[in-house]
């Protein structure tokens, strides 16, 4: 495998590619939580020289897709199309994130071939039903794109529309677009697994069914680590004792996009949902090549639904399809891949997404050693390296001020 590497330059995470062995700190870091936030903050912690162990109830694969497979995985500047993040802490500290995980995509891109981890630059264009001037929201995040250098490719144009051949019935009447990363999420999980088992990341299948706080030092003398990071996204509702998150509940359909049954998408076409739109009502359109071969459809943005019970003749999933059909002409025809309909439950907090260290005290009465990092959403990949720059930051911040501590238990373990 080529030899990428994260970085810390200033405060921002950088992909960085060519030889490099970290300095070890002969420290453990336990990261709970195996999907693209904990894969990543891993891959962050081993590059700065920690020791890195996992622990997750299941693992990506093809069998049993967890959440992070299931996303849109389409970058987006904040609020994203089949996101709920409306608060403004939240809102500011993504959009610092988001260009953190940007540069990262482009520099991955640039360093080595798609086929190696499944990451390409695509056109992303969106489409609104009203002038964009008349959507306050709207108009706010498409000037902040503009304004923003490294968002390569900004173009506004209404003439996008037919450029596109977007259906004259589906009711849109502006757009924009600029590039993005997408990702191929089955493809990219399996890499980013394969860097860091290469790295030295120790992988243990486990659930973890209790409030950290009350478990911290058990954990810790278990998987001898000095620190923990909680990257369990839904479970933090359990692990972090945080009953602000909820699921957002997200489904797509899988098309095969081969050209013969309509012309191949090769461009992200979306709609998002309205500023004035009721929380329930159905308007998103998202439609992204996932890689060369297969579209995927959507989308919906279920609150508090906590079942995995939809299927492709679910309600909801036929006005999907149809919104989707509406909008591209012949996509009614398109092919159902061999796995045709995927659904997941997205992690979502009232709030904002949360990247902090544990407040509460241990019942020793010693500051607590867990750095939280959940709530994202349906951001997890856009977020993905900024929010693994931000926790090692956290760790390193637990690190300078518990020195002595850590010395002693590590003398302690090297007696036993």
């Amino acid at each position: 495998m080529s030899q990428v590497f994260l970085t810390k330059v200033g405060q921002e995470l950088q992909l960085n590619h060519g030889l490099y062995v970290p300095k070890t700190k002969g420290l453990r870091v336990l990261i709970v939580g195996g999907g693209v936030t904990g894969m990543t903050t891993a891959w962050a912690l081993l590059d700065a020289g920690y020791d890195v162990t996992i622990i997750s109830s299941k693992w990506a694969s093809l069998e049993d897709r967890i959440t992070s497979q299931i996303a849109g995985a389409l970058w987006e500047w904040p609020p994203a199309v089949c996101g709920q993040h409306t608060n403004p802490i939240s809102l500011e500290n993504s959009k610092v994130w988001c260009m953190t995980s940007y540069r990262a995509f482009d520099e991955l891109m640039k360093a080595l071939p798609a086929e190696e981890h499944g990451v390409r630059m695509r056109t992303a264009n969106f489409f609104f039903c009203d002038p964009v001037e008349t959507m306050p929201g709207q108009l706010k995040k498409m000037v902040e794109i503009e304004a923003v250098s490294d968002i390569q490719g900004f173009y506004r144009d209404p003439t996008l529309i037919t450029q596109h051949a977007v259906n004259q019935n589906a009711g849109v009447v502006d757009a924009y677009k600029h590039d993005a990363p997408v990702v191929d999420t089955d493809h990219y999980m399996a890499w980013i697994r394969q860097v860091i088992l290469s790295k030295g990341a120790r992988l243990v299948t486990e659930t973890v069914t209790e409030d950290l706080i009350n478990i911290e030092d058990s954990l810790r003398l278990k998987y001898n680590a000095f620190a923990i990071v909680n990257a369990t996204g839904l479970s933090g509702d359990v692990v972090a004792g945080d009953n602000t998150v909820s699921p957002l509940r997200g489904a797509l359909i899988r098309v095969v996009n081969d050209g013969k049954k309509f012309p191949i998408v090769k461009e992200a076409l979306c709609v998002s949902h309205m500023d004035n739109a009721g929380e329930d009502v159905d308007d998103i359109v998202f439609i992204v090549p996932r890689n060369d071969r297969v579209l995927i459809l959507g989308g919906i943005a279920q609150p508090n639904k906590h079942t995995l019970d939809l299927t492709i003749d679910s309600p909801e999933i036929i006005r999907m399809r149809e919104r989707c059909n509406n909008f591209v002409p012949g996509l009614a025809d398109a092919e159902l891949d061999a796995t045709p309909f995927v659904q997941g439950l997205r992690p979502l907090r009232d709030h904002n997404v949360r990247v902090e260290r544990e407040q509460r005290s241990r019942r020793n009465g010693m500051a607590s050693r867990v750095v939280h990092s959940y709530g994202h959403g349906g951001s997890g990949f856009s977020l993905s390296f900024g929010c693994a720059g931000d926790v090692l930051g956290l760790v390193d911040e637990i690190l300078a001020e518990v020195s002595d501590t850590v010395e002693h238990e590590r003398a302690v373990v090297a007696h036993l």
